[in-house]
């Protein structure tokens, strides 16, 4: 970017790689030096959290705020219901009203760990696009704002372009996602003052969209600003792994495990993913990025209790960073007099007629869990590990001569199972 940046919010954009393309950097820059700027950032409630693949934009939202702005979190409780087609192969699935308010609940646990929500000036808000779509009229609304749309400019747009040059269905439903979410710019400055809105590249055409209904109806001088889209360096999509999606919600994937993904991130990202998801400093960020071979793993772990720190706070960070420890001495461990080992279950074989044991059984006798129902949900949850492993069958069995093992839930609480020798 040619342009560098006065306000403390552009130059933190730009500094740590945030930024892809803006409908005016100067002028933006000149309005975010005058005062206190709204801006929005919206996400549609398909799911009761957010993953890593939302997180450049959470964090977006949380530096507008620290640099003296007002963050407005924008739930799609009206836009949920169309479904943005934006680079995706085929329609959503729709969603009822009771799983919509529900998931919104879930987002709203997230993002109560980035931003601080209130009444202040620079304290966030979290509205609700069904406000103001729910209760639309068809007809005017098509005169007042679809008016202002030209249906060769929106088929222009890649997001638009890549469905239909794979000649997949675009549904008139979807088609009429980019309008709604300009209208809702359009709202958003009459409600509260917004200036802003961002969101990934990919959002690019719809963010101009509202940018110039602003202008048009209402006259109002608004700006858009993206960031890129993020992949791994070798091609993955941020938010994937082969165990499923990396949640920010810590009941949908325990603190633990989030932590391990950001430690097992490739060498490459090591650098950007600092600078992008933590709050360190630049010049420290740059040069830990630059370590390599084992030097690189200190790096690692400073990515991963950082972001850890801010998903799920310190004490989860430093349970997470035990649990490595842990993890790779878990052998060494297993040696431990039971007397100096936390929660000990000795068990005696001529008890047991079968071969081996349900590891949910494990978790009740052990007291890691309450109940068999408890210990499912744990299993099911990400949350249980057997020797460091994570147990991805509720059904797993542990035979006896495995023992001793050692099981561990959410990298807080372990105990050692072996067995007697009677």
């Amino acid at each position: 970017m040619a342009y560098r940046p006065k306000s403390d919010f552009l130059q933190v954009m730009a500094e740590r790689g945030f930024l892809s393309d803006c409908t005016d950097f100067e002028r933006l820059d000149h309005v975010l030096l005058r005062g206190v700027v709204p801006g929005y950032i919206g996400f549609d409630a398909t799911a009761e959290s957010l993953h890593v693949g939302s997180l450049i934009q959470v964090m977006m939202l949380r530096w507008l705020q620290k640099t003296g702005h007002k963050p407005i979190v924008l739930m799609g409780g009206g836009t949920t219901k169309v479904g943005d087609p934006s680079f995706r192969a085929e329609e959503r699935p729709l969603l009822n009203e009771s799983r919509i308010s529900s998931n919104i609940a879930g987002i709203r646990k997230v993002f109560s760990k980035y931003v601080r929500f209130g009444d202040g000036r620079t304290d966030a808000v979290m509205p609700n696009n069904a406000d103001w779509l729910d209760g639309l009229n068809y007809l005017d609304f098509l005169r007042d704002i679809g008016r202002h749309f030209s249906v060769n400019r929106m088929l222009s747009f890649e997001s638009v372009k890549s469905r239909l040059d794979r000649t997949q269905t675009l549904s008139f439903l979807e088609f009429n996602y980019m309008i709604l979410q300009a209208f809702d710019f359009l709202e958003l400055n009459r409600r509260y003052g917004c200036r802003l809105q961002m969101g990934g590249s990919d959002q690019w055409g719809n963010i101009v969209n509202g940018v110039d209904l602003a202008r048009r109806v209402d006259d109002a001088a608004v700006y858009g600003l993206t960031s890129p889209l993020l992949t791994t360096s070798d091609g993955r999509k941020m938010g994937k792994t082969a165990g499923g999606a990396v949640w920010l919600n810590k009941d949908m994937l325990s603190p633990s495990d989030f932590w391990q993904y950001w430690r097992s991130v490739p060498d490459a990202d090591v650098g950007r993913f600092l600078l992008l998801f933590t709050e360190m400093p630049v010049n420290e960020c740059r040069q830990l990025g630059e370590l390599r071979d084992s030097d690189i793993n200190l790096a690692k772990i400073k990515l991963a209790t950082h972001v850890t720190e801010l998903a799920h706070g310190t004490e989860a960070a430093k349970a997470a960073v035990t649990a490595m420890k842990f993890q790779n001495d878990y052998e060494s461990m297993l040696l431990i007099g039971k007397k100096s080992f936390m929660n000990d279950q000795e068990l005696v074989r001529s008890e047991f007629s079968t071969e081996g044991l349900p590891v949910v059984r494990l978790l009740v006798t052990s007291k890691l869990a309450s109940t068999g129902k408890e210990a499912r949900r744990l299993i099911a949850g990400g949350g249980v590990r057997l020797n460091g492993d994570r147990v991805a069958d509720t059904k797993a069995y542990v035979s006896f001569d495995t023992l001793p093992v050692v099981l561990s839930v959410g990298g807080k609480r372990y105990a050692r199972i072996f067995l007697s020798g009677e």
